[in-house]
């Protein structure tokens, strides 16, 4: 039972520390959602120069978009054109950071920390960029395929700003909360597990431990926000602050799923040059913090892992983790009661129903949505995120299915 009380205390104390900045993050991701045109990221990215990495870096680093999120999105951008530096560009840049994770940062981490994070993203993405355009510009020739959403529908302030306030505390609430919940409950067992000053083991080889977090870092599915806590406890039991940061970059930045994705769509050179440069990016930036800078800056001690506090900043941050968890109750029922209704409706109509792998949150379901809906046998659709299901209205072929997502970087996994 003392076992689960700490554990508890870890979690209730980094959830305290984080709620606000998360429903800020939240509300900041969702205006930025709805207020600025996807299609403007086509404009500027489906260049083959290195103006088109610059930008795919700029955009990706704001854009709240998950580890897995960002797959189909950067797929449709090859597609309509973008190099291949731009795509990798964006996929490094896109899910390490993000503005709610940017503000979750500063809950947990501090200023500087909330500051170098997107700077080495920026820097890291560009670079990666740069290289796979240097080694792969014989195979930049892309033929841009137009956007479907030319005429989008014209929306008031009103109905932008409902839009927003939907994405962030609805959508995002259901992407995120599952990869939260996973990183606070590592938190919780590392803090219990992992002795005090663990990593003094490793004496001041601080290389060695960075490149054992990339073992365990690369492969793991884990978002940006979801990194934050396992960090912070980790640092408490010694880890250094550069080591810290190489978790932050290399865990959402690469994961299984990307990585395949970019094997298979973009080739084995590409896949190469993304993870050589990521990994590359992650050390030396850590390096330089951990030799270049103040050790004062990334001081954690300060933070105490299930302690008690009082005062009226503290019913505060207890009043925002309520309001956080009924946002989260919230968006899960609303999930589940919403995938009730339309397999329900679907269960009785003329369908044809496929088997999609690889989709994990709301923005991977809506660029399925569309790519499918795009097809002309296609007359409606409905995807169930849960088990993954599709059913189509209509008479499109197996082929005509498979092609529309294999080239946003699903798996079709056939007719049932």
């Amino acid at each position: 039972m003392e076992f689960i009380k700490e554990i508890t205390a870890v979690i209730f104390s980094i959830f305290n520390a984080m709620s606000f900045y998360l429903l800020l993050g939240f509300l900041f991701a969702g205006i930025l959602h709805a207020f600025v045109q996807q299609r403007l990221f086509s404009k500027y990215l489906s260049k083959n120069n290195w103006v088109s990495v610059f930008y795919a870096t700029l955009f990706g680093i704001p854009l709240p978009l998950c580890s897995c999120g960002v797959i189909p999105t950067a797929m449709a951008l090859y597609k309509e054109g973008a190099s291949k530096g731009a795509v990798i560009s964006f996929l490094i840049a896109t899910p390490q950071t993000g503005v709610d994770s940017i503000v979750a940062t500063y809950s947990l981490l501090g200023l500087p920390f909330a500051i170098i994070r997107p700077v080495t993203a920026f820097f890291t993405s560009l670079f990666a960029g740069l290289v796979t355009n240097a080694f792969t510009s014989e195979e930049n020739v892309q033929i841009a395929t137009p956007s479907a959403d030319n005429n989008p529908q014209k929306m008031s302030f009103m109905q932008k700003l409902i839009s927003a306030l939907h994405y962030g505390y609805v959508e995002m609430m259901e992407d995120i909360g599952k990869m939260l919940l996973f990183g606070l409950i590592v938190a919780g067992l590392i803090s219990y597990f992992v002795p005090d000053n663990f990593f003094m083991l490793f004496g001041n080889n601080t290389l060695l431990t960075m490149l054992l977090i990339l073992v365990v870092a690369v492969p793991m599915y884990v978002c940006a926000t979801g990194s934050i806590p396992i960090a912070i406890a980790l640092m408490m039991k010694g880890m250094s602050p550069g080591t810290a940061l190489v978790l932050l970059m290399a865990g959402p930045a690469a994961n299984i799923a990307s990585m395949l994705v970019i094997g298979k769509v973009l080739g084995r050179k590409t896949f190469l040059l993304y993870l050589t440069t990521l990994v590359i990016g992650a050390i030396t930036s850590g390096l330089i913090i951990d030799n270049f800078l103040p050790a004062s800056w990334f001081d954690v001690s300060h933070f105490s892992m299930g302690a008690h506090h009082s005062g009226h900043f503290y019913c505060f941050k207890v009043i925002c983790s309520c309001i956080l968890l009924i946002l989260f109750a919230h968006a899960m029922l609303l999930k589940k009661h919403k995938e009730h209704a339309e397999t329900v409706e679907h269960t009785h109509g003329e369908t044809v129903a496929f088997r999609i792998g690889g989709m994990r949150c709301n923005n991977c379901k809506n660029n399925a949505t569309k790519a499918i809906s795009n097809l002309k046998s296609v007359k409606g659709i409905t995807i169930n995120l849960s088990d993954g299901i599709a059913r189509v209205e209509g008479n499109p072929t197996d082929e005509e299915i498979k092609a529309a997502v294999e080239a946003i970087g699903f798996e079709f996994k056939g007719r049932i």
